[in-house]
């Protein structure tokens, strides 16, 4: 099995993709949604997180209020990087564990959404394939506006507190071009779907896996055969 890592950026369409992708029946693990469990009450993560920030950043249910602790971080580049040294590390750990859930099901390859795939370059050594949905300033700006009410000023901070889409297309091995209709990204994805599952990477890994499983299994059923009898 290998792994492919998927990024974007704000309002690029990375989710566009990524429903096509499990309409194809592709595992897809989402870190955002695992960042999100990974700080739920009571976890190791919550805990530090109001040590460090204090409980004004929670809900009346005890939750994490992701937009206070947003607005915190976007001005605050120490607190952002404070914030990733307890989150990430949790977050790596849960994706490894569905990454192996996946390897024992049996799957080809594992897609990681990522949204900062790139900007943690230590990431990108552990994919066989990155693959960038990449759409062109303009058209990012104006799907923010919409998507979040926000003014050209606002979108554009927003953007630019990330890394141009356009610098990210260095490291990508494939890019998924956003800027047209559903219809012209979906034709990509299928081409991007067929070309994974016809690569045969890490096919050689998989099989001394099976062949040394089969050979475990059959030295157990003949140490029972022996005890048996």
């Amino acid at each position: 099995m290998f792994l492919v890592g998927l990024s974007g950026g704000i309002a690029s369409g990375k989710s566009t993709v990524v429903a096509v992708l499990r309409e194809l029946g592709c595992a897809v693990i989402d870190a955002d949604v695992i960042a999100r469990q990974v700080v739920q009450p009571h976890s190791k993560a919550h805990q530090q997180i109001l040590q460090h920030f204090g409980t004004e950043i929670l809900l009346e249910n005890g939750e994490i209020n992701r937009e206070a602790l947003g607005n915190i971080i976007f001005s605050q580049p120490e607190k952002r990087q404070l914030l990733n040294s307890i989150t990430h590390p949790e977050i790596l750990k849960e994706m490894l564990k569905q990454v192996l859930k996946y390897f024992v099901l049996g799957y080809r390859y594992v897609i990681l959404d990522i949204p900062l795939l790139f900007e943690t370059h230590g990431l990108t050594r552990f994919m066989k394939y990155t693959v960038l949905v990449y759409c062109d300033p303009a058209t990012q700006r104006e799907r923010l506006m919409k998507r979040s009410g926000l003014g050209v000023a606002e979108a554009e901070a927003r953007i630019s507190s990330q890394l141009p889409l356009y610098e990210k297309l260095k490291w990508a091995t494939h890019v998924i071009d956003n800027c047209g209709d559903r219809e012209s990204t979906r034709r990509q994805v299928l081409r991007l779907h067929a070309h994974l599952e016809d690569s045969l990477d890490f096919l050689w890994a998989r099989l001394v896996v099976g062949t040394a499983l089969a050979g475990f299994g059959g030295l157990v059923f003949l140490l029972i055969r022996h005890f048996v009898s």
